[in-house]
């Protein structure tokens, strides 16, 4: 039986197991489209042949399906994301055009064997936080039509928690991927700048713009990132992850103080941070109050500032020639910003600089920030009566983070007792502190107990547990895997597993020789466009890595291991002298796999 909210790890799971194939998945979500009331969600579809095609290719593939990080999970994408053969609208249809290849990330999306079902609605050229601003109707909140759904990504995260599919792309330029996860009880991870290449996105803001990830917990979100993220080599934006590590085990955490609030009168979404407060002290971590003002005074520049002059940088031509076909609210802001010159803008960057040294020396004393995602929710019908200044409100703890440099994840915090809407907290760290805050949005989704979606569902992912700042991660390929021969070696030492993932493309998997137990080899080959093989990252103490390096026997060594999304971990690697009359397996994409059909 398929789960009314659809999640990465359930249906991976049932995958594996054989419970369920990609085609009886297709058939089940296409109903859910069309059974869906809110039809404002899509602006196009993949065509149920198209589906359905798709899903019997990935049912046939036997290797695929245990290969493939994402092999037959449906997914969405925000309609300013490129889809090869589809229609690219940015919610403008004058502006519209048939994309003639995947952007970056869809493309990555589809080799990892993700089943895409079509492009969803957003605030016209993602300029809105409330999604409404579109000539393709207004997505509602999945738990009151009267109210909104958020924006700019509105029918991404609808999409999500009304469970017609496990995942979806929006992007994030003041809030875009966390506003609408806390309208819609679900996780919205935005990643640090760069972080997702955005090769084939209709930009807002070009210099700021992130691809985010909504889904229904952060470990499906990370099972997301660690597939798409990477360089991209035609985005000037890109950039390679250098992790940074929050220290979980003692975390300090800013929180607002009192003169710093602003809940627009919504006690009960000020009571619900407050809770989140105490539900992260009792996880451990410690709460001080810090000086908000220079991220207040950061978040002003994107809209009342020379940055919103980028906006119309994006679509200068369009809007020259086609102003009277954009919607008036997003017309208007635009418009705006032909009022600033060249000077406004370096003297907006100096400002700038002088409020991230102010901000960034607030992180001597916290490890992250607690924020409120939104101060409040509004109705459809007092957004489309005050477009401009409610909007603003909604954007009142979102706007600085990407300004900023910061990476950020949004989770679930609860209910109101009074009309059952949902409100969301945001975890807001450095910039590649993206796994570790994430782990620590986890565990407060799991420990405030809002589940997910609209059906509250509860989360079928595990904990996620990265290393902690005093560990090393070292990538395992053969008899140190989960149950393999060698792999007491690593638990004895107080090792723990991080992750399963995937080499990248240009590794070969070798089965050494006369090994006991037997052994393969990680051979990296520039230029090969393998599959990748699995592995598992696990993390130990300094000491622990030092005696079981030590202790390792020729012809194996330590050395770099270049993961999905061009991750470089320590791990096995081998002497090539001992590749001779080795047994090339690399076609099987794992050791696991090969062990299998070995031993019969």
């Amino acid at each position: 039986m398929i789960p009314v909210m659809l999640q990465i790890a359930s249906l991976a799971d049932a995958y594996r197991a054989r419970r369920l194939t990609p085609v009886q998945v297709a058939e089940d979500v296409l109903a859910r489209v069309r059974a869906y009331p809110d039809p404002a969600v899509w602006i196009s579809r993949v065509s149920a042949d198209e589906v359905r095609a798709r899903a019997r290719a990935l049912a046939e593939d036997a290797l695929g399906r245990d290969l493939l990080p994402l092999y037959g999970i449906p997914f969405a994408v925000k309609d300013n994301i490129d889809v090869a053969g589809m229609e690219t609208t940015a919610a403008c249809p004058a502006f519209a055009h048939t994309a003639t290849r995947d952007a970056t990330v869809v493309r990555k999306l589809l080799d990892a064997g993700a089943l895409l079902i079509g492009k969803t609605n957003l605030d016209q050229f993602a300029t809105g936080l409330n999604g409404t601003r579109s000539p393709y109707g207004a997505p509602r909140c999945v738990f009151d039509p009267a109210y909104v759904s958020g924006g700019s990504s509105s029918g991404s995260a609808v999409a999500v928690a009304a469970g017609l599919v496990a995942f979806s792309l929006g992007t994030d330029t003041a809030g875009s991927g966390r506003v609408p996860a806390a309208f819609n009880n679900i996780v919205g991870l935005k990643p640090t700048k760069g972080l997702i290449g955005s090769t084939g996105i209709v930009p807002a803001c070009r210099s700021l713009d992130c691809i985010s990830v909504f889904a229904a917990s952060a470990g499906d979100a990370l099972d997301v990132l660690r597939v798409v993220q990477g360089a991209d080599a035609e985005d000037p934006f890109s950039r390679v992850s250098e992790p940074k590590r929050l220290n979980r085990a003692k975390l300090r955490f800013g929180v607002l103080a009192p003169a710093d609030r602003e809940f627009c009168g919504d006690g009960e979404a000020e009571g619900l941070y407050d809770a989140a407060i105490a539900a992260l002290e009792a996880e451990g971590g410690i709460a001080r109050p810090f000086n908000y003002a220079p991220f207040r005074e950061a978040a002003s520049l994107l809209y009342e500032g020379p940055f919103v002059a980028e906006r119309l940088a994006a679509i200068e031509p369009f809007f020259t020639a086609h102003s009277d076909n954009i919607e008036p609210s997003v017309r208007a802001i635009i418009a705006g910003a032909r009022r600033f010159s060249a000077a406004d803008a370096f003297r907006g960057e100096y400002e700038l600089r002088r409020l991230a040294r102010a901000a960034v020396s607030e992180f001597d004393a916290i490890d992250m920030l607690l924020l409120p995602t939104c101060p409040t929710i509004f109705t459809v019908e007092e957004v489309r009566a005050d477009p401009i200044r409610l909007n603003s409100q909604l954007g009142l703890y979102t706007n600085f983070v990407n300004l900023l440099d910061f990476a950020a994840i949004a989770v679930p915090a609860g209910f109101r007792a009074t009309n059952g809407l949902p409100v969301g907290v945001t975890l807001i760290g450095p910039a590649f502190s993206d796994v570790d805050l994430a782990a620590v949005g986890d565990r407060l989704h799991r420990a405030l107990g809002a589940g997910a979606g609209r059906t509250r569902a509860a989360l079928e992912a595990s904990p996620v547990t990265p290393a902690s700042p005093d560990e090393i991660l070292l990538v395992v390929a053969g008899a140190h895997l989960s149950g393999m021969p060698l792999n007491a070696e690593l638990v004895q030492l107080g090792a723990h597993l991080v992750e399963t993932t995937r080499t990248m493309p240009d590794y070969r998997l070798m089965a050494l020789p006369g090994t006991a137990p037997p052994k393969p080899a990680l051979v990296c080959t520039p230029g090969f466009a393998g599959p990748g093989i699995e592995v598992e990252v696990w993390a130990m103490s300094p000491p622990a890595f030092g005696q079981f390096v030590a202790a390792i026997p020729a012809p194996m060594g330590i050395g770099r291991v270049l993961l999905e999304g061009d991750r470089a971990v320590p791990g096995f690697l081998c002497e090539a002298y001992a590749l001779e009359g080795a047994e090339d397996i690399t076609r099987f994409g794992s050791w696991r796999r090969y062990a299998a059909a070995r031993d019969g």
